[in-house]
């Protein structure tokens, strides 16, 4: 079974930076596609940003020039590194990774920006 746990969550200050990991186990196949999603109060999950094995990445808009995602797969960790954070990236982060066309999700790592 294919497990994900995140860190890296926390409370800061508007303009501060975080940054998120998520560690993989399990998969017995080499995993493709790996990203982060986030859910604030009462909206719908939506994507922040992904990342292949072999690196093409992929951001939200309201994200672009602020987080980077990277991965390291002799690690088998996702990055995402968090900067200029604004209290409307407040949510839950979440992992998500693509074991042939099935997905796996971590459990969430808070994130909150004060202002």
């Amino acid at each position: 079974q294919v497990k994900l746990v995140e860190s890296g969550g926390g409370l800061v200050q508007a303009g501060g930076s975080l940054r998120l990991s998520c560690v993989h186990s399990g998969s017995v196949f080499p995993i493709n596609e790996m990203g982060w999603y986030r859910q604030a109060p009462g909206t719908q999950r939506e994507l922040v940003a992904t990342i292949t094995r072999g690196g093409r990445t992929n951001y939200a808009d309201s994200v672009k020039g602020r987080f980077t995602i990277s991965r390291d797969n002799a690690k088998n960790t996702v990055y995402l590194q968090m900067n200029s954070l604004k209290p409307e990236d407040t949510g839950v982060y979440y992992c998500k990774v693509d074991v042939l066309g099935t997905a796996f999700w971590g459990q969430g790592t808070q994130v909150s920006v004060s202002s």
